[in-house]
Order: structure tokens, then sequence, then C-alpha cells
């Protein structure tokens, strides 16, 4: 397990708050989103590209390499040429799936109460 930005389980803050601990594996603007695309499947790098063309490939690496550090991604490399690699979650991985769908739900349920907001207020 990788050092953890948050004081959250250091030596000096063993009674730090679990959201924050969760959050600080999961957190930030890309870790949910590659998770929740990883819920259907395995994935190829490229793959994330064309699915988060936004990210840039240095921030996938270090978000891919961050998760596999801490036991939610698996990532499998295959010798050939082309090289390949494929990531999937591991088991303690899937945990996290029934979090993700809901925050989908919730990001859904949020996204239409805007909307709603928005137009009421044009009017």
């Amino acid at each position: 397990m990788r050092d953890r930005k948050s004081g959250y389980g250091s030596e000096g803050n063993m009674e730090g708050c679990p959201v924050e601990f969760t959050l600080d594996i999961i957190g930030g603007k890309w870790k949910g989103v590659l998770l929740y695309h990883l819920i259907d499947g395995t994935k190829r790098f490229n793959e994330f590209k064309r699915i988060c063309p936004s990210i840039s490939q240095r921030m996938l690496t270090l978000q891919l390499r961050e998760l596999e550090e801490d036991g939610i991604v698996h990532r499998e490399v295959y010798h050939q040429v082309p090289p390949k690699v494929e990531y999937s979650l591991t088991e303690f991985g899937r945990t996290l799936t029934p979090i993700l769908l809901l925050m989908k739900e919730w990001g859904s349920q949020y996204k239409k109460n805007s909307e709603c907001s928005l137009s009421l207020e044009r009017t």
C-alpha cells in the first residue's frame, strides 16, 4: 500500500475519518470514472483514453498506478509485440461496485434536479 496523502492512518493520527481514507483512495477527478468503467470488465490503456479523452496520458498512468498500488486494480502485462496491458478490478476492487453504482445514481439525480432548477430560473 502506498503512502497516504492524508494524515489518516499515519502514526500520529490513527483516529482519522474512514471517509477521508476512502476518498484518498478513490477520490479525485479520474479514479471514480476509471473504476466505474472497469465494472463492465477489463480495459486496455487506449480504451481509457477513448472513454476519457480529457485525461492526459501522464495522469491516466498515475491514477492507474495508484489504484494498482492500493490493491483496487490489477494490471496484466502480456509479453508480445506490440505490448499489451490490461486493467481489471481486483476482488477487493469489486467491493466498490455498489458504491460506484450509487454514485452514478446520485449523479444522475443531481444532474436532473440541476437541469430542472435551471429551467425554473429561466422562466
